[in-house]
């Protein structure tokens, strides 16, 4: 008899510096509006991220929430599609913060390596 309870997935949280300088496919799923955080009410979109190249390659990412300054308002206009790019930092605003994470256009290898990683997960069509 198959148990119809499973356990919760384990958190997995997305490391920025870990991808700096990979290729992810990002399947940009909604927003959310006014979640309240820690740091206070904000907006955040929702996505499926897979890596595609460097160290962290084949780890995907399920359901997150991308908070960046940098990310979210590149990746807003594209929701209901897929956003292929490197990650990258922009350089500090003020002297002691971090520069914001952002997504850099692909190349056209970078598109045909994505297309070979959608080709062979035949399960996915849109998420991931």
């Amino acid at each position: 008899m198959t148990d119809q309870f499973s356990n919760p997935a384990s958190f997995t949280g997305v490391d920025w510096n870990e991808l700096n300088g990979g290729l992810i496919l990002v399947d940009v799923l909604g927003e959310e509006i006014d979640m309240v955080t820690v740091h206070g009410v904000t907006n955040a979109i929702r996505a499926n991220v897979a890596v595609l190249d460097g160290d962290l390659k084949g780890q995907t990412f399920d359901d997150i929430l991308i908070f960046g300054k940098g990310l979210r308002p590149q990746l807003k206009p594209k929701i209901g599609g897929m956003v292929l790019g490197r990650v990258g930092q922009l350089p500090p605003s003020k002297p002691g913060a971090k520069g914001a994470w952002i997504i850099t256009d692909s190349t056209e290898a970078d598109k045909t390596l994505a297309r070979a990683y959608l080709k062979a997960q035949p399960e996915i069509a849109a998420p991931f």
